[in-house]
């Protein structure tokens, strides 16, 4: 690599720091839009429904743009699945959120890296080392930290994060089958298409006639998450996803902000342990990925 574009690259960092604060920012706000929602009352696919409403008309601003709006997928399965579990976490996380502290669940949802791990070598055919899977195992002992299971704290309703981490973090692995096939803007669409297409069929089950108040927080849940999601893709243009990813984990600091200027939750020294571990499991794992990349663009000859 030449120094000129070494230095281009450094430039970039700075920036693509600074867009993975802001959405971290408006995802924790999001997050908090959709705690008050459900506190009101709300059942968590209709606060989903919402957001996707918002999300839907991002996406179709993004695809026309990048003019694929009637551009088929080249892996039409794989972008149906990547719908249903993106929406599949949205849901099960706001389902949470009705019963635990934002902090926490936060937290909690922080295992994904883990889950990645695991389904990557099923999916992916990847090797796993000894040294990722002890961070793993070191990530579950967190949130089992967090949960303390039969302490009656946070009983059931933690597996709802658990099972949002799980969802999400098969989109992730979902994403890496997929490869570069579709440009970006096809998947957001599809993956919006199918979500919503999902809740519209669902909520009618259980809608609640939102209040005027309600209907705002719904709407601008789904700016603020989807503006998030768009600078996290703008973010991952501008550095590599291993440098970027560390910064991500400031959202549990917003999040317990949050979580105690509105809902007067402060978490309790046993979930700020558990969250300490699993950030450093994760840590730890984003470094392996970058001693792994390093030692395949030696092979490389990069």
């Amino acid at each position: 690599m030449s120094t000129t574009t070494t230095e281009a690259a450094a430039e970039r960092v700075l920036p693509g720091i600074l867009l993975i604060l802001a959405s971290v920012v408006l995802f924790s706000v999001s997050d908090a839009m959709a705690k008050l929602m459900r506190l009101e009352g709300l059942p968590a696919v209709e606060v989903a429904w919402l957001r996707y409403l918002v999300f839907m008309a991002f996406a179709l601003v993004l695809a026309a743009r990048g003019r694929v709006l009637r551009q088929r997928p080249r892996r039409l399965r794989l972008q149906l699945l990547r719908g249903l579990t993106l929406v599949g976490s949205a849901v099960l996380f706001v389902a949470g959120l009705g019963f635990l502290p934002i902090a926490e669940a936060t937290a909690i949802t922080y295992v994904a890296p883990g889950f990645v791990t695991a389904l990557s070598i099923v999916f992916l055919a990847e090797k796993v080392g000894i040294r990722r899977w002890a961070a793993v195992i070191v990530g579950f002992m967190g949130a089992l930290i967090v949960i303390r299971p039969g302490s009656g704290a946070l009983s059931a309703a933690a597996m709802f994060p658990v099972a949002s981490a799980l969802c999400w973090a098969a989109t992730i692995v979902i994403t890496r089958r997929m490869g570069a096939g579709d440009r970006t803007e096809t998947t957001v669409l599809w993956s919006a298409g199918t979500g919503l297409l999902l809740l519209t069929a669902l909520v009618p089950f259980v809608f609640v006639m939102p209040t005027l108040w309600q209907l705002g927080l719904g709407l601008a849940h789904g700016v603020c998450s989807s503006v998030g999601q768009y600078l996290v893709i703008l973010a991952y243009r501008q550095a590599a996803a291993s440098l970027l990813a560390p910064f991500s984990y400031v959202q549990l600091i917003f999040s317990t902000t949050l979580g105690w200027l509105i809902f007067a939750a402060v978490p309790d020294g046993g979930t700020v342990l558990g969250a300490a571990v699993i950030i450093g499991s994760g840590l730890y794992t984003v470094h392996r990925e970058r001693v792994r990349a390093r030692e395949r663009a030696a092979a490389r000859g990069d």
